[in-house]
């Protein structure tokens, strides 16, 4: 007997909630992880990527309801990488590919749960923005824990201000490159390639 459409739609939003849960799973486990290593910070940024992907099944009350697995996969790879490497430049890709990644979730839970319709150029552009903005948040956060935490991970005690200043702009360019990218996955693969509404349950 020939699947129906609906029959067909309803196995690949199984398919791909039972994909995303998984990655969701290692995004917690990485989450847990940092914080048991003492890497409180990035613990944090773990725990939010977790807890926006969660947005969409909490509030739609459907465990079915996930963005693409694909997506929650590219959030994730930078996730777990920056945590198992060793190399202070591997650390630093990493942080500017998770969150280009963070920022490219939240496009993706706009494109496919509300009612936003974006232009291809405006797409690239708004993930470019957005993820600006959370490189903004992030560095906000590292210097307020540094403030009343002592701790060091942006107003490092062995550079002066002129390096600091110098390596947080590096930083949001490094960032922008990171969401310039991300937007374009976004537009070419995530909307136009993915079909995202066809794959997900509770979209508009």
């Amino acid at each position: 007997m020939e699947e129906t459409s609906i029959e067909r739609l309803l196995r690949d939003e199984r398919l791909n909630a039972a994909l995303a849960w998984v990655v969701v799973a290692g995004i917690g486990l990485t989450a847990v992880g940092s914080v048991l290593a003492g890497d409180l910070l990035w613990g944090v940024f773990a725990t939010a990527v977790a807890v926006i992907v969660l947005l969409p099944p909490l509030v739609f009350a459907d465990p079915k309801v996930m963005l693409p697995w694909e997506v929650l996969a590219l959030a994730a790879l930078p996730v777990l990488g920056r945590t198992v490497a060793t190399l202070q430049v591997t650390n630093r890709v990493g942080t500017y590919l998770s969150v280009a990644a963070l920022a490219l979730v939240v496009v993706v839970e706009l494109h496919a749960f509300t009612s936003v319709s974006m232009s291809p150029s405006f797409a690239v552009a708004f993930v470019a923005i957005a993820t600006m903005a959370v490189a903004g948040v992030w560095a906000v956060l590292r210097w307020t824990v540094d403030v009343w935490l002592g701790t060091g991970f942006l107003l490092d005690p062995a550079l002066d201000g002129y390096a600091i200043e110098r390596g947080l702009m590096l930083e949001f360019v490094a960032s922008t490159v990171a969401g310039l990218l991300a937007g374009v996955v976004f537009e070419f693969y995530i909307r136009r390639r993915a079909r995202v509404r066809r794959r997900i349950g509770g979209a508009p």
